[in-house]
């Protein structure tokens, strides 16, 4: 029985990833007719005159951004005047006209910086009659990085790609929420919280967007290449003092900062900015429509279902211990739905790093899910997992936690707890054969949670 609810939470995971494959979507959605371009999003239907512009551009950065470029390519063809993306090494397809640059995740590398200068440069060369296709998912607030720079009274200033990285670690490390890191990220950035859209005027731009963030708000997914930035230098300096970074912070990062904190920097371009006068931002996928699919499919296999919330955030640890509080109230009462029950989430947790171990979030939940079943067993069963296939620097997609697990841990000797102390998930779980692996998947839209709560079994 433990062996088919695990089959039926890969199930139900798969479907999810299905529905928000980029490709499928762009392909629903987008049709080339002659020279008139396409594209229908919710009753709306968008159309563009190929034949106005000169150039047809395409640029794009983040985890499903190859996936949907491949969609691009095939329905724009020879009408794509140049292409270039930031890609994740691994979350690639075969391009013919679109040019993929391997770059840095999550933390930046010298392939960002290509990828940004070379994004930014074909956004400062576009005119009136440009029209540029962007591409855009989660990851691309690493996969495209184009440092600060500024010039005072005291001569130039520029931040390295070395500040950028520190400060990438630093603010993974801490515990702080995506908004929060991107708060921080966008103003330490050419090209982040809509300095993008301020390269690329006065071309005409469509900005294709897949959600990686709960609430879906676009300044956020990405860092808001494309989308006006309600967040400020003021707030970029009190996510640091909330966390007491400063000192890990880099001192020309944090003199930037301050700098613009006080005023002495431009601000990233606000609502009403012309910047944004030609720009539509178009949000085709996101947590809640992988959801969607995954209920339905959790229906199809006989579970009563349970849509719990699309925006689940903070510690990936007490996450779970909600997750286990919703569990044991079905297992004992059939309380919020009934058993057989399965019940979806998703979102996007953090962990504060602690340990020298090796994990994600999701496999860190997973393991607390398992530390709270070993204090009070019951008949249910956990996957937690990212839909982009790697949970945090791992090559695991996430991991299963159900009592066989704690079974298999408990003879091998290996302490839940130490595991936990040490931020070594993955190694927890790979001793075990319990990750669960999906390869790179060429999409992202957050995590998926699912938990299957099942009667207890009959006694003979």
């Amino acid at each position: 029985m433990t062996q088919d609810i695990r089959a039926d939470l890969g199930a139900v995971f798969r479907a999810a990833l299905r529905r928000v494959d980029p490709y499928i979507m762009i392909k629903e959605r987008m049709n080339l007719d002659g020279s008139r371009l396409s594209l229908t999003t919710g009753g709306e239907t968008l159309q563009w005159d190929l034949d106005r512009y000169s150039r047809v551009e395409v640029i794009g950065a983040g985890k499903a951004s190859a996936k949907m470029a491949l969609a691009v390519e095939e329905i724009l063809a020879e009408r794509i005047s140049r292409g270039v993306i930031a890609v994740k090494p691994g979350h690639t397809e075969h391009l013919r006209r679109i040019r993929m640059i391997p770059a840095g995740h999550p933390v930046p590398d010298a392939g960002s910086v290509e990828a940004g200068r070379t994004i930014a440069g074909i956004c400062g060369e576009s005119g009136e009659d440009t029209l540029i296709v962007s591409l855009v998912s989660g990851g691309g607030s690493a996969l495209l990085c184009l440092p600060y720079a500024w010039t005072d009274a005291d001569g130039f200033h520029g931040l390295t790609l070395e500040d950028k990285q520190e400060v990438t670690r630093v603010l993974l490390a801490c515990g702080a929420g995506i908004k929060e890191i991107n708060c921080v990220r966008k103003h330490l950035s050419l090209v982040k919280g809509g300095r993008l859209a301020a390269l690329s005027r006065p071309a005409e731009l469509v900005n294709l967007v897949l959600s990686d963030v709960p609430g879906d708000r676009l300044d956020a997914i990405a860092s808001g290449l494309f989308a006006p930035d309600g967040s400020t230098y003021g707030e970029a300096a009190a996510v640091i003092e909330k966390y007491g970074i400063s000192r890990g912070i880099p001192a020309l990062a944090m003199k930037a900062i301050r700098l613009g904190a006080e005023g002495g920097l431009d601000e990233t371009p606000k609502s009403g900015d012309p910047a944004f006068r030609r720009v539509r931002n178009i949000l085709i996928g996101s947590n809640y429509g992988a959801l969607a699919a995954a209920e339905k499919k959790a229906r199809e296999l006989g579970y009563n279902t349970l849509i719990l919330s699309s925006e689940i955030t903070g510690e990936a640890r007490e996450a779970a211990k909600f997750y286990m509080g919703i569990a044991r109230g079905i297992a004992k009462h059939d309380l919020a739905v009934k058993k057989p029950a399965c019940v979806i989430a998703g979102g996007e947790t953090t962990v504060t790093l602690r340990g020298g171990g090796k994990g994600g979030r999701n496999q860190e939940m997973a393991l607390a899910f398992l530390a709270e079943l070993e204090a009070e067993p019951a008949d249910v069963y956990f996957l937690a997992a990212s839909t982009d296939g790697n949970d945090g620097p791992t090559d695991a997609a996430g991991a299963f936690a159900d009592s066989e697990v704690l079974l298999r841990g408990g003879e091998a000797g290996l302490s839940i707890r130490k595991h936990l102390a040490e931020n070594d998930s993955y190694r927890y779980f790979d001793k075990l054969g319990f990750l669960y692996k999906t390869g790179p998947t060429n999409t992202n839209v957050c995590d998926i949670q699912i938990m299957i709560a099942v009667p207890p079994p009959l006694l003979p």
